[in-house]
């Protein structure tokens, strides 16, 4: 889809009849017809009819009186995708995507992406400029910003989250161009990012922790959990054996739940763990209050890896790429290959494929299993 703010991109449009369009909000659309160069507008109701409009009195380089002209059209329709039709900036484009997940209920995506949004974008120049005048090098020199002392995974995983905004803030009613921040993934080398815990480091870890980070990391050592997850278990999903956990893929984004069955040591831990509290409490917390966030929980696994590594000599000391991901690694490995658990329970019980196990934790899947998943492929 053409981006007709542009000059030099309407001069290179093709000679055709229908106009080229440009898609302003739901069902609303500015267009284009190069020849003539005059402007157009069409407009979807809810009703599913197409409705087409020439915008006579607007001169061909005269873009902000195309866009004026159209949405005044549109109000006179009356139809919802107009009602909410917004030129504000990319700050504001994000705050109405944050506004909608608050309306939906979804308050953990909410947290997250406001967090995030703090963190890399508000205050950044990006921040105070006009969603639909914002170009695709605006948004590369944003990146290569946030870019600075982060790893390519982790950029990636920021942008696509602040991608998804401005689409969702797109689809709200906001004017801008998906062209824009539709950049191609940062290049992430092939590397074992994995890091193996072995239980003498998790202790040291633990020990070296404050009591909400050690109940926390404690909790994912039991279960295999993702952080996220465990962040989430409430009283009312513990039954006594298993713990419910729960995550959100695919596309739309559904939940998926599973009951972790917890072995002797974790249904003790998380017995404890329960003792006195509300159905609605949740488990683990940063300080006894407040949720956890993924920014607290990195920041204090590492300083918590820091500490122990004062005290740790050798092979016990803790890699530099350890993380708070590192106890679930730790916790599949184990099942497989100290408990010769089987790839498929352990794929259920920690909330993944066997496809991804095997293509991770290979090395530890017992060589009759192994024997087993070849089969399966011939």
């Amino acid at each position: 889809m053409a981006d007709l703010s542009k000059r030099r991109e309407r001069e290179h449009l093709s000679r055709r009849r229908a106009p080229h369009y440009m898609r302003l909000a739901e069902g609303a659309y500015l267009g284009f017809r190069r020849g003539p160069d005059t402007w157009h507008a069409r407009y979807r109701g809810r009703d599913g009819v197409q409705r087409y409009r020439a915008l006579r009195d607007v001169q061909p380089q005269d873009y902000e009186g195309a866009l004026q002209a159209a949405q005044g059209w549109f109000g006179q329709l009356g139809g919802a995708a107009v009602r909410c039709v917004r030129r504000g900036t990319v700050r504001q484009a994000l705050e109405a995507y944050l506004a909608d997940l608050q309306c939906q209920g979804r308050w953990a995506a909410l947290n997250e992406a406001q967090n995030r949004f703090e963190l890399i974008v508000f205050e950044d120049p990006i921040a105070s400029l006009k969603l639909e005048y914002a170009t695709r090098d605006d948004f590369d020199a944003w990146r290569d910003r946030v870019a600075i002392g982060r790893r390519p995974r982790t950029v990636n995983h920021y942008f696509r989250a602040v991608a998804a905004g401005l689409n969702r803030a797109i689809e709200l009613g906001h004017v801008g161009f998906p062209a824009a921040w539709r950049l191609r993934p940062l290049l992430v080398e092939e590397e074992e990012t994995r890091v193996f815990l072995g239980p003498t480091q998790r202790a040291a870890i633990i020990a070296a922790a404050d009591v909400h980070t050690a109940a926390f990391l404690r909790g994912l050592e039991v279960t295999g959990a993702r952080p996220k997850e465990l962040a989430a278990v409430r009283r009312s999903d513990f039954d006594g054996q298993a713990v419910k956990l729960a995550h959100r893929k695919g596309s739309p984004l559904r939940p998926r739940v599973r009951y972790t069955v917890l072995g002797i040591e974790g249904v003790d831990f998380f017995s404890e763990q329960s003792r006195g509290k509300l159905p609605q409490a949740l488990l683990f917390t940063a300080d006894g209050l407040h949720p956890w966030r993924s920014q607290t929980w990195s920041s204090r696994t590492k300083e918590a890896i820091a500490r122990a590594n004062d005290k740790l000599r050798g092979r016990d000391r803790i890699p530099p790429k350890a993380c708070v991901y590192s106890f679930r690694h730790a916790r599949i490995s184990e099942l497989l290959q100290l408990h010769g658990v089987e790839a498929v329970t352990v794929a259920q019980q920690t909330g993944t494929s066997v496809e991804m196990i095997e293509k991770t934790y290979l090395k530890f899947i017992p060589s009759a299993f192994q024997e087993k998943l070849a089969l399966l492929k011939a």
